[in-house]
């Protein structure tokens, strides 16, 4: 007599799919948004998008030293990160962190960094510090090292164990280990988040200007208040180009070393 075949496994792939599918339509009539208007506005946009088609490069030059500035912040934003990332992400690994305690209090750290925005922080800063580069460097820095410090906590957790047992086994204390086993471990992979982090603070730099934080952002922000769409054009290009650059920059880079 043939064995019963066994009940065919119910398919939660299709009632995860229409969950997500009613979630949406949901979203969209509760949003009320309005495609209709998107489509019917095309003449609008286009003309709009004509305004930008002559940019003024008169002041050229002062584009380029604003845009300096705005790497500059993405780059201290970068470091700052790094220095707060190199004592926190060991004491957010798991394995390396002192008491279980003092690894959970570090690790809601960086959830709470990485959980108030660019632009929070931003605005919290420029109200308590004054406008300026200052408060967007503040911002970039606290809020990537949530990330950072995450991403090279679980590197440190991922090292193989037999890594930190042969440098125990020296004698080694809690601090030696890290410098010694944890670090030189994940050099690479830091160097890799490092320069994705700098890639992305150059990016939010631009957009942080626009509340106040410093770099190009303030004076793009003051052309279109003004519509001075050929100057917001022109420093809109230094803005694409400059990213660009950097972004295969940054691919090099990262070629070169991992």
């Amino acid at each position: 007599m043939m064995s019963k075949l066994p009940p065919k496994p119910f398919n939660w792939q299709l009632v995860i799919l229409i969950i997500v599918l009613v979630l949406t339509i949901i979203c969209l009539v509760y949003l009320q948004l309005p495609f209709g208007e998107l489509f019917r506005s095309g003449g609008n946009i286009t003309e709009y998008l004509s305004r930008y088609t002559r940019p003024d490069f008169s002041e050229f030059f002062e584009y380029v030293w604003l845009m300096v500035s705005t790497v500059a912040i993405a780059l201290w934003g970068t470091v700052l990160s790094l220095i707060l990332s190199f004592f926190l992400a060991p004491i957010a690994a798991k394995n390396l962190s002192p008491h279980p305690l003092i690894y959970r209090i570090v690790r809601e750290i960086l959830n709470f960094f990485r959980a108030m925005p660019d632009l929070v922080l931003a605005l919290v800063f420029v109200a308590a510090l004054g406008l300026g580069p200052l408060p967007g460097f503040l911002a970039l820095g606290i809020h990537t090292t949530g990330f950072l410090g995450k991403f090279l906590a679980e590197s440190m957790e991922r090292v193989d164990k037999g890594v930190y047992e042969g440098v125990s086994a020296t004698g080694t204390n809690t601090l030696q280990l890290i410098m010694y086993a944890a670090w030189p471990s994940i050099l690479q992979e830091a160097i890799g988040y490092t320069l994705y982090i700098f890639d992305r603070n150059v990016r939010m730099a631009t957009v942080l200007g626009l509340v106040g934080a410093g770099g190009i952002g303030v004076e793009l922000n003051t052309n279109l208040r003004f519509f001075n769409y050929e100057k917001s054009a022109s420093l809109i290009i230094i803005i694409f180009v400059t990213i660009i650059a950097i972004d295969y920059l940054s691919t090099w880079l990262r070629k070169q070393v991992l």
